[in-house]
């Protein structure tokens, strides 16, 4: 699935993207300025949480409530190997049932669940945006 979208339309992108999701597990690719933050800022809006949003580069994972859930937002930019990975407890956030973001995913590929989706950011040369979402699945 591919969206085309700019700032005006993040609110709707970011609705659209999760009622196309089979997974509560995301994994956002892109280059740096991309948009990754600002669309999962937009995601975490949609699924109906009240909290403050913002970056969790230097935090590492920030939880966000939901009425009958939770969601785990990672920025795995500045995680050097996956030893730091494990010292956090990321197999127990994986392992929560609860929805997981993660930014700067590739350290982690190796643990990931059976199902879950790529979200991959491309910024157009008119400074839109050009999603691509993809469906991981064991088989």
């Amino acid at each position: 699935m591919e969206i085309n979208y700019n700032l005006e339309s993040l609110d709707d992108t970011a609705k659209l993207l999760i009622n196309s999701l089979n997974s509560k597990t995301l994994l956002f690719h892109g280059d740096m300025g991309a948009g990754k933050t600002t669309l999962t800022k937009a995601i975490i809006k949609a699924l109906g949480s009240e909290d403050e949003v913002s970056s969790p580069t230097f935090s590492i994972v920030n939880e966000y409530e939901l009425q009958n859930d939770k969601i785990y937002h990672f920025d795995l930019y500045r995680i050097k190997d996956i030893e730091e990975v494990y010292n956090f407890g990321i197999e127990d956030y994986l392992e929560s049932g609860h929805w997981i973001l993660i930014e700067w995913p590739d350290i982690i590929e190796d643990l990931l669940p059976d199902n879950y989706h790529t979200v991959t950011i491309k910024i157009t040369k008119d400074k839109n945006r050009i999603l691509t979402l993809k469906e991981h699945k064991s088989t």
